[in-house]
């Protein structure tokens, strides 16, 4: 645990799988919390999705479980159940991401938790709200992205539709998990604090999440009445917005405000400039337009050559980087981004903690467990043992 961050002293009751909820959990480890990650015999099943130096222990599990304890219990015997109780009187949070029905089955609902712990923050991590008629239905980061909008907003840009590479679904929802906790324990804290204050039931759905998040910009017209545009913003599936290529590869640039726009007209000097897309709602209304000539005037330089130049009139612009090179990323380096932690199975260097506090710093809080690592140390706590629990 981080002793020092803002989360130190809170301790979570960690019933969830996959990376939605373990996501959430994550960042409350980091942030100084003692999450207590409660597995089934057979163990996440995130454990084995991709490969790690031991079996059991892939790098998508560890990296969302890092700083947790594991605590391994067959909730179908009553003696783990009755552990499961005991360790809820202790907590601050309970998470989970079963099913409605099979929380419930298990003895779990909110009403049960509540009974033990009156002021806890119990927070459920759905695919769908239990209001509707999708309640209980199962969600996978694949089919959330196809029926929140995303496949199609592909398909508008470049032609058919697609997903978009990265489990873009489970982590929106996850950090909605983690904010919708958050603001939950502060109102405990406002209504009285640990032990006094009101405690509630939270849920967080990915589908709801992720329709929430992509009609930010894609409600767009279709909010009012009678809609002015469809349900989609313009510009951000445009055929022509992607990288641009230059005369050695490609380049991302965004010449988008009226003074980014006038200074790159007056120093390249395109000669397709003729002033008709002098404003940004001029430019606004041609947008494929506008990214075609730009895309003609960028083949003309090296990448090299456009980022020196760009960043010199202070235009957006960057070199298009793997994944693989975020880990030895010059800026990422210099502020000490990636954190290296000393593990069972080696030193482990994990993507770090990306917002900042002066005076209740997060920080990798340690390697991620084993199944069932920490049981005998919570038992302990508990004033169990393995035979009398």
């Amino acid at each position: 645990m981080n002793s020092k961050g803002p989360l130190a002293g809170i301790r979570v009751v960690d019933l969830t799988s996959v990376v939605f909820g373990p996501y959430a959990t994550q960042i409350m480890a980091d942030m100084g919390a003692d999450v207590i990650k409660v597995e089934p015999p057979a163990g996440d099943n995130t454990r084995d999705i991709s490969v790690g130096p031991v079996p059991g222990m892939g790098g998508v599990y560890v990296n969302v479980n890092r700083g947790k304890r594991s605590l391994m219990l067959d909730l179908r015997r009553d003696g783990d159940k009755a552990v499961l109780r005991r360790l809820i009187a202790t907590a601050d949070v309970f998470i989970h991401s079963m099913r409605g029905s099979a929380i419930g089955k298990l003895g779990f609902s909110y009403d049960e938790v509540k009974a033990i712990r009156p002021d806890i923050i119990y927070t459920n991590c759905y695919g769908y709200s239990r209001r509707g008629p999708e309640a209980d239905q199962p969600a996978y980061d694949d089919t959330i992205q196809a029926e929140c909008g995303i496949t199609h907003v592909q398909q508008l840009m470049n032609g058919e539709p697609g997903f978009v590479a990265t489990i873009m679904a489970d982590k929106v929802a996850g950090l909605h998990a983690l904010h919708a906790t958050m603001m939950a324990l502060f109102h405990r804290e406002r209504t009285g604090g640990r032990g006094i204050g009101e405690g509630q039931e939270v849920e967080v759905t990915m589908f709801e999440a992720m329709t929430s998040f992509m009609l930010v910009e894609h409600a767009n017209g279709a909010m009012f009445s009678p809609p002015t545009t469809p349900a989609h913003y313009h510009r951000a599936v445009e055929k022509n917005r992607r990288p641009y290529r230059t005369r050695d590869g490609y380049i991302a640039a965004l010449v988008y405000n009226d003074k980014h726009w006038n200074t790159f007209m007056a120093v390249v000097k395109p000669a397709w400039e003729t002033g008709e897309f002098s404003t940004l709602e001029k430019r606004a209304r041609q947008i494929g337009r506008v990214y075609g000539l730009l895309g003609e005037t960028f083949r003309e330089r090296t990448t090299q050559e456009w980022l020196d130049l760009l960043r010199e009139l202070h235009i957006p612009a960057s070199r298009l980087q793997s994944t693989d090179e975020l880990f030895g990323n010059e800026h990422l380096d210099a502020i000490g981004f990636f954190e290296t932690i000393d593990t069972p199975q080696g030193p482990t260097r994990f993507p770090g903690v990306p917002t900042w506090f002066s005076a209740t710093p997060g920080k990798v809080a340690g390697p991620a467990p084993m199944l069932g690592e920490h049981n005998a140390a919570l038992l302990a706590e508990l004033g169990l043992t393995d035979e009398g629990k």
